[in-house]
């Protein structure tokens, strides 16, 4: 029993997951969208197509069925009366509220801002009394009583202002309540401003199309944006999005739509089909055939594993800046990875549901071999008064393979890929070979990041985003682990499971907490 209880908690410990359909609602709500394009600065650089963005943008959502309130070359006094005339056309009618920013922003104290034509700064005082504070437009949104709300700013062009900003860029914001929010590019980093053949900058010129596309939900449409952006730049500018929508929108109709989690059968139908497509593409070394991939199944079961194999062949060079509410001012866009020499520990305890843990056992971790494709460590291991040692296996960005026994296809992020945000969801699905798995049994679930929260761990302490997954193996009980991340560590910091109910086994729980980690020199 106690090994057959071991391979269980092996084979579910590093489960990481997602996702979510969709039932309809209410068609046809209220949407006005605030549509801002400035390109002609008094005192700074003009921009090439900010008012072009803002009139294309117009046009669309007008054809959507929102009604715009379009402004372009806005001085202050404007935007902020443009704000208001949207407030009020919006309130009491739980309608849905759209920003559309084209232009410079720059962000002063973790603040955002968005700079009208006829600012004239000088130092950073200057900032709130003649920009726009995009906190300014959610408030807005917020006194009308909004359904719901989207924020979508290209607004990181080279800053003219930089002397007098406290970070390059954007910085990131968690989405209040009800709130979609959309960056053209990561915090910290700058967007491209397009050139005269495309008439639009280079994000908005991908959400157009997408946003014009039948079926358009929401998430999807930034999704495949940002999947078409990172292609197009090369990697040097990747849109991000922040989430705490609990309801899906369809641009196309205006739908509010609820989310509604699948059931192990509906997301093992959904990988099989995605699994077919990857075989196809699995040993690819062209990164078009994994952008295709993403562009088909943006919030599909694997495709956090196809950002994996992506960031394998096309690894982006961006440093996410301005996280000083993660306790960091700067880190790879890709978090910290195992490399050869790489030692760490963890301190395992276990119980019957109910009952006290047992007395914590510590695990060592040492990385003894390092590929272009595989990074195997070697786990050292007490049950008891034995000792046992195995191996795990990983991509060199850190998706789990598997074990000396079983090993997981496609591999398997623990989070998702880029910048890390609350409100973030996602879907998780795999096979299993070997071991315990006597044939090829897919695994399922799904995941979300559900805060931000510092914990002290026997390593220390952490700034950290809390991670709920739940899975599924062949049969309907699920897995549910609670994960505390940090971008510094290649493991969770944290993780606490319930392994279910199987028949057989008692209902068993598992704590793992970081014992220490000690990072090649």
């Amino acid at each position: 029993m106690k090994k057959q209880l071991a391979a269980v908690k092996t084979a579910f410990a590093m489960v990481a997951i997602s996702s979510f359909s969709a039932v309809a609602q209410a068609p046809g709500d209220i949407r006005v969208a605030l549509v801002i394009g400035n390109s002609a600065y008094a005192s700074a650089p003009a921009l090439l197509n900010p008012s072009n963005d803002a009139k294309a943008m117009s046009d669309t959502l007008r054809g959507l069925g929102f009604t715009v309130v379009e402004l372009r070359d806005g001085s202050k006094t404007q935007m902020a009366e443009a704000v208001g005339k949207v407030r009020d056309s919006l309130k009491g009618k739980q309608g849905i509220g759209m920003l559309y920013y084209a232009g410079h922003g720059l962000q002063v104290d973790a603040r955002n801002f968005m700079v009208p034509v006829d600012a004239k700064m000088g130092k950073s005082a200057d900032v709130a009394l003649q920009t726009v504070d995009v906190s300014s437009v959610i408030d807005a949104f917020k006194t009308a009583g909004n359904r719901m709300n989207i924020i979508v700013l290209d607004a990181c062009r080279d800053n003219p202002f930089g002397g007098i900003t406290t970070g390059k860029g954007l910085a990131p914001l968690d989405a209040p309540s009800g709130t979609f929010l959309a960056y053209a590019t990561a915090p910290g980093n700058v967007a491209e401003d397009g050139d005269v053949k495309s008439g639009n900058g280079l994000y908005t010129q991908y959400l157009l199309q997408e946003l014009k596309k039948p079926q358009a939900r929401i998430e999807d449409v930034f999704k495949r944006v940002r999947f078409a952006v990172r292609k197009a730049s090369g990697g040097r500018q990747i849109p991000w999005e922040s989430t705490s929508l609990e309801d899906d929108f369809q641009f196309n109709d205006g739908r509010i739509v609820a989310l509604q989690k699948p059931t192990p059968v509906e997301m093992r139908t959904q990988f099989i089909q995605e699994k077919q497509d990857w075989d196809r593409i699995k040993d690819s070394s062209n990164p078009d055939d994994f952008y295709a991939f993403l562009q088909k199944y943006p919030s599909g079961t694997i495709t956090e594993a196809v950002h994996a194999r992506l960031n394998l062949l096309s690894r982006p060079s961006m440093t996410v800046q301005g996280m000083a509410d993660v306790g960091e001012k700067e880190f790879s866009f890709v978090p910290a990875t195992y490399r050869l020499g790489d030692t760490l520990s963890v301190f395992r305890s276990d119980a019957v549901r109910g009952q006290p843990y047992t007395e914590a056992v510590e695990d060592k971790y040492t990385v003894s071999q390092v590929s272009e494709r595989e990074v195997t460590v070697q786990v050292q291991i007490r049950v008891g008064n034995s000792a046992a040692t195995f191996e795990l296996y990983f991509t060199p960005d850190g998706a789990s393979l598997g074990n000396s026994t079983s090993r997981y296809e496609p591999a398997q992020p623990y989070i998702p890929a880029g910048v890390l945000q609350p409100g973030q969801r996602w879907r998780v699905a795999y096979v299993a070979r070997g071991g315990i798995f006597t044939r090829n049994i897919p695994v399922t679930g799904e995941g979300q990041i559900v805060a931000r929260e510092r914990i002290t761990v026997p390593a220390g302490t952490f700034d950290t985003f809390r991670v709920q997954t739940t899975t599924y193996l062949s049969s309907n009980v699920p897995t549910l682990c609670t994960s505390w991340i940090s971008a510094k560590v290649p493991r969770p910091v944290k993780v606490e499971c319930d392994l279910g109910t199987m028949p057989g086994i008692p209902p068993m729980v598992m704590r793992e907490e970081l014992a220490s980690y000690r990072p090649r020199s």
